[in-house]
């Protein structure tokens, strides 16, 4: 029995149209694939805490997708920190394979996990790093650096204060508005902007926001 039915790809579809997220039949056809690579890694490999397949369109693709267009407006090399089985930065490296996104966490098992999706899907413009992000020392800052419910605003800024500058955007996807966090900012970080992600499928709040840093 394959593990994404014609159900998935019909929620996908109509997730998409209703975030304003134009799919290719390519686009869509990669999404799935990675969906499927997700199921069936994720019992071995503990890749999310989401175990049933009918909540991973929702609460994975379409949530990665939510933010595809403040992805469009930044630059053209991404960092997702602490990208665990991949969210947001494979769905966005299938929307935009014009642009770089490299792809970082501490643990080796989602680094596997990460590789073999790079390959299997044949994601030319992905980079996977098997290291802590403190440790990480890129050539270049990066342009953009997102991250999906990895850590406080505050762990999240000082952790990766080094792998940025003064023209870069901090994406942090978080759940409920962050306050207290906020309030923890370092000294040098800046709240930019605020976005309410309406997410189809999903019941919970989800919030983007968007740091700069002066440097």
């Amino acid at each position: 029995m394959s593990l994404v039915t014609a159900r998935h790809a019909e929620e996908l579809s109509q997730g998409a149209r209703e975030l304003g997220v134009e799919l290719s039949a390519e686009q869509h056809e990669q999404l799935l694939a990675y969906l499927a690579l997700l199921i069936k890694w994720n019992k071995a490999y503990n890749l999310t805490a989401v175990r049933d397949p009918d909540e991973m369109v929702s609460r994975h693709l379409l949530d990665s997708l939510s933010v595809v267009a403040h992805v469009r407006e930044a630059g053209d090399n991404w960092l997702d920190v602490g990208s665990g089985g991949g969210m947001p930065g494979i769905p966005l490296a299938i929307l935009f394979p014009e642009r770089q996104f490299t792809l970082l966490d501490s643990n080796g098992k989602k680094t596997r996990f990460l590789t073999q999706v790079k390959l299997e899907l044949k994601l030319a413009n992905l980079q996977v790093i098997h290291s802590r992000v403190e440790d990480y020392r890129p050539d270049m800052p990066f342009s953009g650096i997102c991250s999906r419910a990895f850590s406080s605003l505050e762990d999240f800024s000082n952790w990766t204060r080094h792998l940025g500058g003064e023209q870069t955007q901090w994406l942090a996807m978080k759940g409920v508005h962050p306050d207290d966090e906020l309030q923890a900012l370092p000294a040098d970080f800046r709240l930019s902007a605020t976005h309410v992600l309406k997410v189809p499928g999903c019941q919970g709040q989800r919030h983007l926001l968007i740091l700069r840093r002066s440097v």
